[in-house]
């Protein structure tokens, strides 16, 4: 029997005692190991402008002087410049922009101080960390959407520091704007914090709704500065400026004390393949439309067919649960055995999961084990992620921080900058998309400056496979530029809409929301009806609010109720709720399984009951592309590469029943959920027929080798821009209709782009070339999930061509220009490669 180790172990103890778990020693999971040094912390003065109670509050939580980047950004603050300080996790940002604003409060007792976080946590740390410093007259509080009514009413009347996110910001202060015209008539300072997360559709909705905060503010005669904090990121001054529509500073030299952090690539190992029996088909219900899997792109062999699912990626187990057979063992066990190990150790250890269902197996998994090992343990250990309850994630939150956890399972809900001090570990399953958010979660360990380590653990997934092997893409390099597209006009065209409805939009507005491209889109809205011109300015035509989703998840969230209690278990949002609540669907939550009756769309409730089935469900769709526009496009001869709209219709059709641990397929059964479309911009490529006959790929495996290297594609496009393979989609076709020639899409999972489509465009021959180096690598014969298999392709997996997929990238990379020359005008058809 295992005991707890009294005094935790150090970095290099830990990886050791993790190395040592594995089945082989002379195959190491570790493929590479890099030390960040220890750096000393280069102090300031306080800057003459602070209060003298600010200074001493600040003193009595232990800080005796602020570091030269908090004292630089709040001095610009001080003086009016809008700021963004980007600096690494655990710098300190939080005082660069409470020194500024608290002080304002002190000295001014009728200035008012507004706070923006991404995450409810964040605010709700933000809360703590204020309380602690304990200075009269500041009033801090909360207002979300898990405000009582009660107190929201307290909060517009009494506080002068309020904590909120973009959503309440959107859908509750600004359009009652008259009702708190005294906050905002008297609002000093506006903080963006953890701002980049605010990216792609997401981030370029709440750019616009910074934008009616400026103009609300100005329309009540005030110009508060803008305080915005980021993690260390690529050009931090464009992506704020971008944000907020105003021209901002960037402090981004960091002179805080950082520890020494061990960081570990960990690839699992391989499993023997195992015979799989073939699966069976459930014939339709009546209420079933069987003629879908007659049919259609996900089952004509010459279309294959990848698209995301929503904001929730992993309804399945993961990669190798979802293949079959297995190739690595699962990145969701291997986690979970590492945090199971580290707790044992007495280490207090954080295990980030890409997916809510992920976070919520890792847990399950790690409790299930330290039961086993030490009873009791297992309590130690929980889950965290989106969804949950407000008592249940405050409770964890609490847990956490006091101790008596330790060890936690999460999403990225607790990647931003929630207050962790203590920590001794993190275990980060899966590439979590960028350099940025790696750092950012890497940097939850050793907070109080003491040393941390960091693992890394691949999927079974073409980047993660790259990453691990190629540490040069991962240390030393620059983190990326945040990816956001105010202009948009499946954002622009709503968002001028609600600050219509807020107040009429004047000719001077428009300059602030975009010039010419909200000109044009303001008249497009006249001419629709929604908007009315008036020589005062263009006003809203409808009695209620524009309904604007900011974070694109289709509507209002789909509440989870178990059938025989009808106890509210949870939330899942509209983009996800076809996936992950389908008829038949496995559902978890806080360690207990369910399966799911019914799905209600129209009234968006999930009816469950508990359930312990020995499956696990995966959904599976058709998805076609159609070519609408070309914005530019690149001849390159035989191959050519196009930028524009699409189409893109997709419809979940039916799900596989998959055993747990072996990812046997044990059936297949159909489902009747309606269609959903989505114009969105794509980028593509076509090779012509000859050109891949004389690279020696046979015209019968052009779907194979094709589709091959769309799987690759798509996984390794989030080494160029700020997503991973679930914000993105994919096609190819032997022959597709609109471009007459084989053909390669990856397009944007959001309505009007992101920005993803554009940024591969831009960087297509890196994209390409690294895709094509991680096939040809990638040591299996036939294709595998660390290469050329895909968690969420539509078509199973089938066909898939390796070899051929090399000849594919090849001739692409052959024919198009190392340098892409500047886009030509898009006045030819989508495609037609020469010959």
């Amino acid at each position: 029997m295992l005991g707890v180790t009294a005094i935790a172990p150090g970095p290099a103890e830990l990886l050791h005692r993790l190395r040592a778990r594995s089945s082989s020693a002379e195959q190491s999971p570790i493929t590479h190991v890099e030390r960040v040094t220890a750096r000393t912390g280069r102090v300031a003065e306080w800057p003459a402008w602070t209060g003298p109670d600010v200074r001493e509050s600040f003193a009595r939580q232990g800080i005796g002087a602020p570091w030269e980047h908090q004292a630089a950004a709040a001095t610009l603050a001080w003086q009016g410049s809008h700021v963004v300080l980007a600096t690494g996790t655990a710098s300190g940002k939080s005082l660069a922009y409470q020194l500024p604003a608290l002080t304002k409060l002190a000295a001014d007792p009728r200035a008012t101080v507004l706070y923006l976080a991404p995450t409810k946590a964040l605010a709700a740390d933000q809360l703590r960390a204020l309380s602690r410093l304990g200075l009269d007259g500041v009033r801090p509080a909360t207002l979300d959407g898990d405000t009582a009514r009660e107190e929201r009413e307290w909060v517009r009347q009494h506080a002068r520091f309020v904590l909120t996110n973009p959503d309440m910001l959107h859908h509750a202060l600004l359009p009652a704007h008259s009702r708190w015209a005294t906050f905002f008539r008297r609002l000093s300072f506006v903080v963006v914090d953890e701002c980049h997360a605010y990216r792609g559709v997401f981030g370029s909705h709440v750019a616009h709704v910074l934008r009616r905060l400026r103009r609300t503010a100005t329309r009540y005669r005030s110009s508060p500065t803008f305080i915005l904090a980021s993690a260390t990121s690529g050009d931090p001054a464009g992506s704020a400026s971008r944000l907020i529509g105003a021209p901002v500073t960037a402090v981004t030299e960091d002179a805080s004390p950082r520890g020494a952090v061990t960081f570990a690539l960990w690839e699992p190992p391989l499993l023997p393949a195992e015979p799989v029996e073939p699966p069976t088909f459930i014939p339709a219900s009546r209420s079933a439309t069987p003629q879908v899997h007659s049919s259609g792109p996900a089952h004509d062999p010459s279309r294959s067919l990848d698209r995301p699912s929503g904001r929730d990626p992993s309804h399945g187990l993961d990669s190798d649960l979802e293949n079959s057979p297995p190739v690595r063992r699962s990145a969701l066990r291997e986690t979970a055995d590492l945090l199971t190990d580290a707790v044992v150790s007495g280490t207090r250890t954080l295990a980030f999961v890409r997916s809510r269902r992920g976070a919520e197996v890792v847990a399950s998994i790690a409790r299930r084990s330290l039961e086993e090992a030490v009873p009791g343990l297992g309590s130690r250990v929980a889950a965290y992620r989106g969804g949950y309850l407000r008592e249940d994630r405050r409770a964890i939150e609490r847990a956490l921080i006091s101790g008596e956890l330790l060890g936690l399972a999460s999403t990225n809900a607790l990647e931003l900058g929630v207050d962790l001090a203590g920590l001794d570990a993190v275990l980060i399953c899966g590439w979590p998309g960028t350099r940025a958010s790696l750092w950012q979660q890497a940097g939850r360990a050793g907070r109080a400056g003491g040393e941390a380590l960091a693992v890394l653990i691949a999927r079974d997934d073409p980047l993660d496979t790259y990453l691990v092997h190629h540490p040069e893409a991962l240390f030393g390099r620059p983190v990326e530029a945040t990816v956001l597209d105010p202009a948009n006009p499946y954002v622009l065209g709503p968002q001028l809409c609600c600050a219509a409805s807020e107040a009429a939009l004047t000719e001077a507005d428009l300059e602030l929301f975009g010039g010419e491209a909200a000109r044009a889109t303001v008249q497009a809205l006249v001419a629709e009806g929604m908007l009315r011109e008036r020589p005062s300015g263009w006003y809203w035509t409808e009695r209620g609010r524009p309904d604007v989703d900011l974070r694109g998840t289709g509507g209002a969230p789909v509440q989870v109720v178990e059938a025989a209690t009808g106890r509210l278990l949870g939330t899942v949002d509209q983009g996800s709720s076809h996936v992950m609540l389908h008829a038949g669907a496995v559902y978890l939550h806080q360690g207990v399984t369910y399966v799911v009756d019914d799905l209600d769309l129209e009234d968006a409730i999930a009816l469950v009951h508990p359930e312990e089935p020995d499956w696990t469900t995966h959904a599976r769709d058709v998805t076609d592309v159609a070519v609408v526009a070309v914005r530019s496009y690149v001849d390159a001869g035989p191959v050519g590469l196009f930028l524009g709209e699409v189409d893109v219709t997709s419809q979940v059709v039916s799900y596989q029943r998959r055993r747990l641990g072996s990812g046997e397929v044990i059936d297949t059964r159909p489902l009747d959920l309606p269609a959903r479309q989505l114009r969105t911009v794509a980028v593509w490529f076509t090779v012509s027929p000859r050109a891949l006959a004389a690279a020696g790929v046979e015209p019968a495996d052009f779907p194979g080798a094709l589709h091959a290297a769309e799987h690759a594609g798509i996984g390794l496009l989030p080494l160029m821009a700020t997503c991973d393979r679930w914000d993105i989609g994919g096609l190819s076709t032997a022959n597709h209709p609109d471009t007459e020639a084989p053909t390669v899409f990856v397009y944007d999972g959001h309505p009007g782009g992101a920005g993803f489509a554009e940024r591969a465009y831009a960087t297509a021959t890196a994209w390409l070339q690294a895709t094509r180096e991680a096939i040809a690598s990638c040591a299996c014969e036939a294709g595998c999930p660390s290469c050329v298999q895909s968690p969420k392709c539509g078509n199973g997996n089938h066909p898939l061509d390796k070899p051929g997929a090399v000849k594919v990238l090849d001739t692409v990379l052959a024919a198009l220009p190392r340098d892409l020359p500047a886009a030509l005008p898009p006045d030819l058809p989508a495609a037609l490669p020469s010959e």
